[in-house]
């Protein structure tokens, strides 16, 4: 996990939204929960006690991976791209098949990703086959079904604020 972890400001926000409620809300809650029913005697039957601990060492293992990867992370803001005119981090493209079926997808950190909306992840296969390519440009994308090809149709970035 040591790999650089890139993601947009807006992606960083929401890691650290994550950590910070884990940290002072949902923690702190269990730690509550667990302090009462260790106090209720009999350990190894409080179903309190037991699901508390459980609960609790997941907290500590996503707070774990959260600070990896927000130290890990390095901030791109997809609005300073210099190359508007080529597909880069950050850039929401749209796509067709050889059916004419088109699909517009965001390339974003692959802590960001949400196929359902439309953000796939920098390192998911046709993020890769997309890199550096313009409007026009045919990519061929390696997916477990078979090779599926795509051509770029348009390329947005945000505007800077």
């Amino acid at each position: 996990m040591n790999k650089e972890n890139l993601i947009t400001p807006a992606g960083l926000a929401a890691l650290k939204a994550r950590y910070d409620h884990l940290l002072g809300t949902e923690r702190p809650e269990i730690v509550a929960i667990v302090s009462w029913a260790a106090g209720n005697g009999d350990r190894s039957e409080n179903g309190d006690y037991l699901y508390g601990r459980k609960r609790m060492r997941e907290i500590d293992r996503e707070l774990a991976h959260l600070a990896r990867r927000m130290k890990a992370a390095r901030v791109v803001d997809p609005a300073q791209a210099p190359d508007r005119a080529r597909t880069w981090f950050g850039a929401t493209v749209t796509i067709a098949d050889e059916d004419d079926n088109e699909r517009t997808l965001t390339l974003v950190g692959d802590d960001e990703q949400d196929a359902s909306t439309g953000k796939i992840g920098w390192s998911a296969p046709i993020a890769r086959a997309l890199r550096g390519s313009a409007v026009g440009d045919l990519r061929t994308v390696r997916l477990p079904a078979g090779e599926k090809e795509w051509e770029v149709l348009s390329i947005a970035y945000p505007e800077a604020n």
